[in-house]
């Protein structure tokens, strides 16, 4: 289960060997990104910077990536860290991408303790508003 404790240290080992294969060489804050999805995987991502600063790709996009290249799922537990080892918080674009793949019960592993992604993202939108939206137009 994504909260149990021995799950926690997992991902925040897979992290740091995640930030620690990190590319940024312009920030020098590397980030490593660990995620436990719903059929028992492990995904990982880390920052990747480029000269041209709006194209670099956060450690949550790589993460995000890999899960859908190893086969999809619902993120179930995450969390990312820097080159100090400590935990970090996701940016608000990271959240949005965070909650495409998880949703709402999603549990994030903040500075301050775990907390479900209504939380960390509350009143979020979602692929569900773009349902609704869609319904709306054909009625």
């Amino acid at each position: 289960m994504p909260h149990t404790e021995a799950t926690w240290v997992e991902l925040r080992a897979q992290a740091i060997a995640a930030m620690r294969r990190a590319y940024a060489p312009y920030s020098n804050y590397p980030v490593g990104a660990a995620a436990l999805v719903d059929d028992g995987r492990i995904v990982t991502g880390c920052n990747v910077e480029n000269a041209a600063y709006g194209v670099t790709l956060c450690a949550e996009c790589g993460l995000v990536s890999d899960l859908i290249n190893t086969g999809g799922g619902r993120l179930v537990a995450f969390t990312c860290v820097n080159g100090n080892e400590e935990t970090i918080v996701p940016c608000g674009r990271c959240r949005q991408l965070l909650f495409e793949h998880g949703g709402p019960d999603l549990l994030v592993k903040m500075p301050g303790g775990v907390m479900p992604m209504s939380e960390v993202l509350p009143e979020a939108f979602g692929p569900w508003d773009l349902a609704e939206m869609k319904k709306k137009e054909t009625s």
